[in-house]
Parts: C-alpha cells; sequence; structure tokens
C-alpha cells in the first residue's frame, strides 16, 4: 500500500496505522475516538507485535495521525489487497466458488455537501467471507461498479449471484467472458425477459421442494428448472427456474414466485444446487449488510472526512471475515470476546 502522507515527520508507518486501527475493530471500535482509546489502553507488549516501535517510532499513534491516515490512504487499493488475501482463504464447493454481489449505502457518512458513500461488496456463500469491495463512483450507480469489482477476479469456475438490477446482458457477458457463471434473478425490469419466463409450461415440468421451519414460520421452497429455450437472447443462458417460495406464520400463508436465468447447464448445476445457490445469495444481507449496521452500528457512524468512511467498512469487512476464518458464527459475541480480551484480537490478525 502507498502511503499517502508526507514523508516527512512520518513516525508510524501506514502498516501500522492500518493494523492498530483492525485490531481496534475486532475488540468493537466504531470511531476514531474508540480506535484512539483503545491503542492509549494496550500494553507495550501488544503493540509492539503490530509494529509499533518499529523504525524508530516509540510513540503510540494517536486518533488524530489514525484519521488523518484513513482520510487520505488509497480505498479502493486497500479494498482490492485485502480482497485477494481473503479470496486465498474462500472455500471450493463441489469444484466451485460462489459469490454474491451486491451493494449498501454507509448512511452515517452523508454530510451536507457529500452523498453517503454506497459500497458494492462481494461476499463468499461458503465462508462468509468478503473477497472484495468497490465504491461506486458520483452519479453513477451499482451496474458499471459491479463490473469493475468482477473485473479484479479470475472468474474461472466462479458462480456469481447478484440481484435482479444486475441482470444485464453485459454483465452476463463479462461474467461468461471471465470464464465464470451467472444466477440472475428476473424481475420486471427485463419485462421481455421475464414475460417468457413466465409463459413457459412450468405445470408439466416437475419440482424440487424443501420445507424448514424456524422462528415461528414454515417456509417451504419450490423450484423447477428447464433448458433455457433458443429464442431467450441472453448472454450464455442456459437453464431457467421458477422459485415458489411459500412462507406461513402464525397460520396466515404469502407466495412469492420469482424467475432465474443462468448460465450453468443442468449437470454442473441440479436443481438442488440452484437452489441453494439462491438461498446463499441472501447471506450477503443477513451475514454481512445486517452484521455491519447492528454489531458495528455502521449506519450510525460519524467518520465521514475523505476516504475513512469506506476504509473503516473495509476494516469491518476484514474483521468479519477474520473472525469467520477463525471460527466464530455469532460476531457480536466474537467482538465482546475480543473487547474483554484484547491480546486475542491482536493474536486474530497475526494468525489468520
Amino acid at each position: 500500500m502507498p502511503d499517502p502522507r508526507d514523508r516527512r515527520g512520518v513516525r508510524h508507518q501506514l502498516p501500522v496505522i492500518l493494523a492498530v486501527g483492525l485490531a481496534a475493530v475486532l475488540t468493537g471500535a466504531q470511531s476514531f475516538a474508540a480506535i484512539g482509546e483503545w491503542v492509549a489502553g494496550q500494553s507495550e507488549t501488544a503493540l509492539i507485535r503490530l509494529g509499533v516501535g518499529e523504525g524508530g517510532g516509540a510513540r503510540r499513534p494517536t486518533e488524530s495521525t489514525i484519521r488523518r491516515a484513513f482520510a487520505r490512504v488509497d480505498a479502493d487499493l486497500l479494498d482490492r489487497v485485502i480482497g485477494a488475501f481473503v479470496w486465498t482463504r474462500t472455500h471450493v464447493v463441489a469444484g466451485r466458488r460462489v459469490i454474491a454481489l451486491d451493494g449498501k449505502t454507509v448512511r452515517g457518512a452523508r454530510t451536507a455537501n457529500a452523498v453517503a458513500p454506497h459500497l458494492v461488496a462481494a461476499f463468499d456463500h461458503a465462508t462468509g467471507t468478503v473477497v472484495g469491495q468497490v465504491a461506486v463512483a458520483a452519479k453513477s450507480n451499482e451496474i458499471p461498479a459491479v463490473r469493475d469489482l468482477l473485473a479484479c477476479f479470475d472468474l474461472t469456475g466462479v458462480v456469481v449471484t447478484v440481484d435482479a438490477m444486475h441482470t444485464q446482458g453485459e454483465t452476463a457477458q463479462a461474467i461468461t467472458d471471465g470464464g465464470g457463471d451467472y444466477l440472475f434473478t428476473v424481475k420486471k425490469n427485463q419485462p421481455t425477459l421475464h414475460r417468457a419466463c413466465k409463459d413457459l409450461p412450468w405445470d408439466n415440468v416437475p419440482s424440487h421442494r424443501v420445507t424448514t421451519r424456524g422462528h415461528g414460520r414454515r417456509v417451504t421452497r419450490t423450484i423447477k428448472v428447464v433448458t433455457a429455450p433458443t429464442w431467450v437472447h441472453f448472454a450464455g443462458a442456459a437453464q431457467i427456474a421458477q422459485v415458489r417460495r411459500t412462507v406461513t406464520r402464525g397460520g396466515r400463508k404469502s407466495v412469492e414466485v420469482v424467475y432465474l436465468i443462468t448460465s450453468a447447464d443442468h449437470q454442473s448445476a441440479p436443481p438442488a444446487t440452484l437452489a441453494a445457490w439462491v438461498q446463499g445469495h441472501w447471506g450477503i444481507e443477513n451475514r454481512l449488510h445486517w452484521v455491519r449496521d447492528v454489531s458495528f452500528d455502521e449506519d450510525r457512524s460519524q467518520v465521514r472526512t475523505g476516504n475513512a468512511p469506506q476504509v473503516m467498512a473495509t476494516l469491518r469487512n476484514t474483521a468479519i471475515s477474520l473472525f469467520r476464518q477463525a471460527g466464530w458464527t455469532n460476531i457480536a459475541a466474537a467482538l465482546r470476546h475480543h473487547a474483554a480480551h484484547p491480546d486475542e484480537a491482536v493474536t486474530c490478525l497475526l494468525t489468520c
């Protein structure tokens, strides 16, 4: 990572500042004030393990030092570097990596003169880790940002799952050209394709059904899959699926029907596999975005200067990834544990 600061007067190297910031986030720090307090309260031994004092800088990095560095660091490059590291620790399931992409706005970073940054993350279904993130450019939207993020990966053997906004021929082409497969939701933003999917003879198609119970409700998911007809003009389309989701709660029933299109053929993606990919995609909402909002209170963060909001979001993503790699399934519990045992936060950072 290039250091954006003037070399004159630099006391702490950039990797050290990033390391102490991440270690503090692993204990639940949500602001620069909290990070500064965490650094001030740590033992000399713990800080030496993070590199503080190397190169002749014996003093601890202060809140203002960390704030200035985070505001100026190249946030997109930091995301790429950390994402590449986490990518090496993702899982291949049945010969494939399955990656979900979705965006989230860091609402607390909105100011009177600037909109809140909107960040698109890439989330590994199997491990629950974040393998990439990119900021949506000002006056743009998620669609080109997703393509920019996909360009960072070797997509060979990768399945990409996205929501209906990204059911775009150009995105499909980018994924298949890169050697991967896609699973897209088809909604009315693609009216011709949606109508064609809806009009297929689903009554004559055998179904795969799974019922789950929990949280006071019963959910039945039924999926039917057909080979994509030749008249479906969508890049790489191999199969079309209908998913019917029936939820029963307190005696009341609701039914939702959605359609899917995928470039994966029936041999590599039979109905049960497609159903697992569909359900796994929503992990990016409840295992990443929800965790950042609730466990890290991201939407109320007052970090607003320069690139700092994206950098802090990156550190939260990285903390979640490190915890999941270490075997934690409850991130809130992991934060409480490491807040009580800060030396373990340092160990987690240095050994994962």
